[in-house]
């Protein structure tokens, strides 16, 4: 197998939204929530119009992506047997992804996004990770990991205890390890462990400006240029309108942003880039390759809604 993705299952809802919503409930624009409160969650959907449901987690959607390209892919993430955990399994099978994941009744329902898009196509989420949350190492198979050439991870599912425990046993396992920093939340949280993965364990790490900015307590993106030369190993990093950069060792290859797009919804557009790039990378091609193919594959998914091709 080409690319196996561990992440957390989680079945995005996605309905828009104006301002005064995300002000209201107290949310900060762009970025995401985790909600560990079934009720609050419950509450915060009671009013609003459902747009679409698509069995998502950022990584997943990475790896539907990379599936859409062609390549052979698996996806390892803990769903309950419940109605939402049966429309994931479909969702991921019809894509043609083979999922390693035996689901059964858990304590906690599914995992659950609620995706907020306000007028100017940002989007801003609230995760209820439910029994996502709750992977732990015997959810992991061992033999999947070792068949696959990349194993690609989620900053979003590192967390002390049983997670932590089931990404190192993935790590240990892989032939090689991609990884998302995931959201600036994520960063700040887990700053030394995530700092560790990078310089230390991941061969390739996508991350976006303020993330990696936040994750080395840089004061210009010279010092993150300069820290990703260091390291010997794949930076990507997204810069919005300034569009991307890749780093290996000593090489450094930008690509401009596509003009001209009509942008509906960002969700997304950082897990096609990396289905793009790693789909460039696992088919032998080249830095800038790999780079024009993310942003080839983001520019696609911003105009319509939704994080799915």
């Amino acid at each position: 197998m080409k690319i196996l993705g561990i992440g957390n299952a989680i079945v995005d809802v996605i309905c828009k939204v104006d301002e005064n919503f995300i002000t209201q409930n107290g949310l900060t624009k762009s970025t995401m929530k985790l909600i560990f409160d079934e009720h609050e969650f419950k509450k915060l959907l009671t009013n609003l119009k459902i747009e679409k449901t698509v069995s998502g987690g950022s990584v997943a959607n990475s790896i539907v992506g990379i599936s859409q390209l062609g390549n052979k892919v698996g996806f390892i993430g803990k769903v309950s047997d419940d109605d939402l955990g049966s429309k994931y399994e479909e969702g991921l099978k019809k894509e043609k992804v083979e999922y390693f994941y035996s689901k059964k009744k858990e304590e906690l329902p599914t995992g659950t996004c609620l995706i907020l898009v306000t007028p100017d196509s940002e989007r801003t989420m609230c995760t209820f990770l439910g029994t996502a949350g709750k992977i732990n190492e015997s959810d992991v198979s061992s033999d999947a990991i070792k068949k696959s050439e990349i194993i690609f991870l989620e900053g979003y599912l590192w967390d002390e205890g049983e997670p932590k425990k089931a990404f190192e046993k993935a790590i240990l396992n892989a032939n090689k390890v991609a990884m998302s920093l995931s959201d600036q939340f994520c960063v700040d949280r887990h700053k030394p462990h995530f700092l560790e993965l990078v310089k230390n364990k991941l061969d390739i790490t996508f991350a976006n400006e303020n993330e990696i900015m936040s994750l080395i307590d840089a004061k210009s993106f010279d010092e993150v240029i300069n820290f990703s030369k260091s390291l010997g190993k794949i930076i990507v990093l997204t810069r919005g309108e300034k569009g991307a950069v890749a780093i290996n060792g000593d090489k450094v290859v930008q690509c401009e942003i596509k003009q001209g797009l009509k942008i509906v919804d960002l969700t997304g557009a950082g897990d096609l880039f990396a289905a793009g790039f790693l789909h460039g990378h696992v088919n032998n091609m080249s830095l800038k390759e790999c780079l024009d193919k993310g942003t080839e594959m983001s520019s696609k998914v911003i105009q319509q809604i939704g994080a799915r091709l």
